[in-house]
């Protein structure tokens, strides 16, 4: 697995070198967007909306809009030294709470956390821990330039970080549209839809469920693949030296041609009578 993140963790005087590794991946299919004629892929490119111009990478900076075009803008050092100044320390877990208090809104991305050189130990301690206590931890941790709320959990035999939303990222849900307030529900209707639900539940099993639209777009994939219905991108002409060459010489020649055409034929000089011949 791919380590993101490397440091340490900490609880009291406890301290465990950790790595993170993603614990989930985007499984979604991706699509090119190819030119209709020539079926060649579609780039996109950074364009300056004030002139017009296309902005290379190195001449792109940073800034926060305060207000309608009006910015402060961020040198790179000092964005990178204000990272290195939080991840350098360590991640300290402030907190222990039951994992039944957090809602599910507040979760975010899971990563798996493994001991580093010397960290076996001290892993191990905090998992038991975990365990015999029923908690789970909450930190702060600098993942990619973001400070993130997390929370350290067991998982599998595994210890997991979970990075959350702070509150102020979650939208209230006072904020959500057409919410009845007072609907009035007939007793039939209610124990109708209690038999309903008691009729479809089950122990959740995760294996169970699959992605329907990916399983059967991937099939159509292959179908076009076997049926030979693909098509191949236009190879961009790269114009040569020769061919350049071609073209100059063509070009001269067709100079010199017209040239021949403009300039007038040279007069021709009217043969000597004979009378002046024998003079």
């Amino acid at each position: 697995m791919h380590t993101v993140w490397k440091g340490s963790i900490s609880f009291g005087l406890v301290n465990i070198p950790v790595k993170l590794h993603t614990a989930t991946e985007n499984k979604d299919i991706k699509l090119r967007q190819l030119h209709k004629e020539c079926h060649t892929p579609i780039n996109y490119q950074k364009v300056c909306s004030g002139c017009d111009q296309e902005v290379k990478n190195e001449d792109i900076v940073k800034a926060y809009e305060y207000a309608k075009n009006k910015f402060v803008v961020l040198d790179d050092e000092d964005l990178e030294q204000l990272k290195k100044e939080n991840e350098d320390k360590a991640v300290e877990i402030i907190d222990f709470v039951k994992l039944e208090e957090i809602d599910p809104i507040y979760f975010e991305k899971s990563y798996f956390m493994a001991p580093d050189t010397g960290g076996g130990k001290a892993y191990s301690l905090l998992k038991k821990a975990l365990e015999e206590s029923g908690k789970i931890g909450v930190a702060k941790i600098i993942i990619r330039s973001k400070e993130q709320l997390a929370v350290v959990r067991v998982y599998n035999e595994t210890l997991i970080m979970e990075t959350i939303h702070f509150p102020d990222e979650v939208r209230s849900s006072k904020d959500v549209p057409n919410v009845p307030e007072d609907a009035k529900i007939v007793q039939k209707e209610l124990d109708t839809a209690l038999l309903l639900i008691d009729q479809l539940t089950t122990e959740f099993d995760p294996d169970k469920y699959t992605d329907d639209y990916r399983t059967a777009l991937m099939e159509l994939i292959e179908q076009k693949k076997t049926g030979k219905k693909t098509v191949t991108a236009t190879e961009r002409k790269q114009p040569t030296t020769s061919a350049n060459v071609t073209e100059l010489m063509a070009a001269l020649q067709a100079s010199v041609d017209k040239t021949k055409k403009k300039k007038p034929a040279p007069k021709k000089r009217a043969a000597p009578s004979k009378a002046k011949k024998n003079a």
